[in-house]
């Protein structure tokens, strides 16, 4: 045979070699890049801002979502080049291949959490709530007026600014404020603003946890305004000796009830100068909304809500009840 035969049938060979390993290899990374990953079960993990790819794919690995930060890199660079891989924290599903963990990076979808802020918190326990939460970042911003920001649920990234949480809770206020001024009882005549709505509601917010109750509440407060009786409310004299700033951390005392400040409704007359609290949604609704009645008094009933009289001698016969009912807790 010829040596230029020989040597061509060499070089052939070493080619047809050179294409089956490169397809086997393919063919391995294919399967390596899109089988199942390690993970037993979801699981979630933090990238850091400013994290390369090199970077990612060794947290990835580190973390058990991986198995080759190789395979991951090159992955990378052959499919999702366009795409940056973003930072956050994010959920991986249990076996996520090397290219679903890409995928999640790429599409950025972060882990909400979630902080419930109760109704009828004053601004500083707001305060005190946002600043207790580790996942949030940043200082807070100065104290907002009271009744500004609306309690509810709210979804947050980790690392989301604890002044962009109240920002929010500002515009929802404002938003549900003007829905519901809107939307109030074409009857109402005792509030001439979404201001004293607030206000009133705040005070109906602190005076019943009752979710039933709260319109209830609130015509009884309406009727006091009415005939130009004061409100007699308990949480306004609170506030008016602590501000919001702290727990009274006693019992009220007569000398509490007769004390003369802007808030005590004891003394004053109409609503107080402003909210003393911040007031959810339903009780806001319950003030533009109260229900028909001719209720002037209310006492707590012992059972967590409150009896309802339209006259004086029935709420004082409902007082001696729960007065009997406080001696007896008391083991009296």
């Amino acid at each position: 045979m010829p040596l230029s035969r020989s040597l061509a049938k060499l070089a052939g060979g070493l080619l047809l070699l050179a294409l089956l390993a490169i397809g086997g290899s393919s063919i391995w990374f294919w399967n390596a890049f899109n089988g199942n990953g390690p993970l037993a079960e979801e699981k979630t993990v933090v990238v850091p801002k400013g994290s390369g790819v090199a970077t990612i794919a060794a947290l990835l690995a580190e973390e058990g979502v991986i198995r080759s930060p190789l395979v991951f890199k090159i992955g990378v660079q052959l499919f999702g080049k366009e795409q940056p891989l973003q930072a956050g924290e994010f959920r991986f599903p249990a076996a996520a291949s090397p290219r679903g963990a890409m995928q999640v990076l790429i599409e950025g979808k972060s882990v909400l959490h979630r902080i419930t802020i109760a109704e009828g918190l004053t601004v500083r326990e707001i305060f005190g709530v946002l600043q207790g939460t580790p996942l949030l970042e940043g200082p807070l911003p100065p104290l907002p007026p009271e009744g500004s920001l609306l309690p509810e649920t709210y979804f947050f990234v980790r690392g989301d600014a604890r002044g962009a949480i109240v920002e929010r809770m500002q515009i929802n206020m404002r938003a549900q404020l003007a829905d519901l001024w809107e939307k109030r009882d074409t009857k109402l005549t005792t509030l001439e603003s979404p201001e004293e709505a607030v206000i009133l509601a705040s005070i109906v917010e602190k005076e019943t946890g009752v979710k039933a109750e709260r319109a209830r509440v609130a015509a009884v407060f309406h009727n006091r305004l009415k005939i130009g009786m004061p409100l007699q409310s308990d949480p306004t004299a609170i506030y008016g000796i602590t501000l919001g700033r702290q727990d009274l951390g006693r019992n009220l005392t007569y000398a509490d009830l007769k004390a003369v400040n802007d808030y005590n409704t004891y003394v004053i007359p109409g609503l107080p100068p402003a909210p003393i609290a911040n007031p959810g949604i339903e009780a806001l609704h319950a003030v533009l909304n109260p229900i028909t009645s001719k209720e002037l008094y209310f006492v707590a009933d012992g059972t967590g809500g409150h009896a309802f009289a339209e006259t004086l001698d029935q709420h004082n016969k409902n007082v001696a009840k729960w007065r009997k009912l406080q001696k007896q807790s008391q083991g009296q």
